[in-house]
């Protein structure tokens, strides 16, 4: 019975140490960053260059395995070649909610690593301009899906009809995300290191699909 105590003992001892190695890993995780954006779809045809900011937090489960909630704000200016035509003063954002997965790569070269991290959200479009009637007859551009502007015909011949008013006007949908980014710890920092990273979104709103490629530059730790 003694040898048995002995042996529980001995092996505990060579387990915790073990044990504690493992978790041995910051149990939360944090982001802020920003950069630009690359419209796709009807984003791509409408909006300019955008800019966003980003900010997250949540816990890691494992050295190679986390999860995040993320805030996004993502600008929307329309193309100024679209606004002369006839969209006056007209400005749009973005906002972005998600739940994310991260997985980390285990193996780092010097201070570099890697990860992928994949999401899904909410998302709500939102776009702004000078209120102007649109008396039926009046054409159509194309932005004014965005304003949730009811045309009738296609093409060239698309009409506004019945009578409407350009305003403000927002639009909510869920939607996905997925991409990829690489670190490189910074020295004396508790674990901050900078990231860059690429990452696909895609929010199906009722009008049309909102697809947009944000680049950012930022620090996780």
């Amino acid at each position: 019975m003694r040898i048995r105590i002995l042996c529980f003992v001995v092996f505990l001892g060579f387990s915790i140490p073990t044990a504690s190695a493992q978790s041995n890993f910051p149990r939360f995780n944090f982001n802020v960053g920003g950069g630009l954006g690359i419209g796709r779809g009807d984003v791509g045809k409408f909006v300019g260059g955008s800019y966003f900011g980003e900010v997250g937090g949540g816990l890691n489960l494992s050295r190679t395995f986390g999860f995040n909630g993320e805030y996004m704000y993502y600008d929307l200016p329309l193309k100024p070649s679209l606004v002369q035509l006839g969209i006056p003063d007209a400005k749009g954002h973005l906002h972005a909610v998600t739940l994310n997965g991260i997985v980390r790569s285990p193996w780092t070269i010097g201070g570099l690593g890697a990860y992928g991290i994949f999401g899904v959200g909410f998302y709500q479009r939102s776009v702004s301009a000078r209120s102007e009637p649109l008396p039926t007859g009046t054409v159509c551009l194309e932005p004014f899906v965005w304003w949730g502007i009811h045309c009738v015909g296609t093409g060239n011949g698309s009409r506004v009809s019945p009578d409407q008013t350009l305003s403000s006007f927002s639009k909510d949908a869920g939607g996905f995300n997925f991409g990829a980014g690489v670190t490189y710890r910074l020295k004396h920092t508790h674990g901050a290191k900078v990231y860059v990273e690429a990452r696909y979104h895609r929010a199906y709103h009722s009008d049309v699909q909102t697809t947009f490629f944000p680049v950012a530059v930022g620090l996780r730790w």
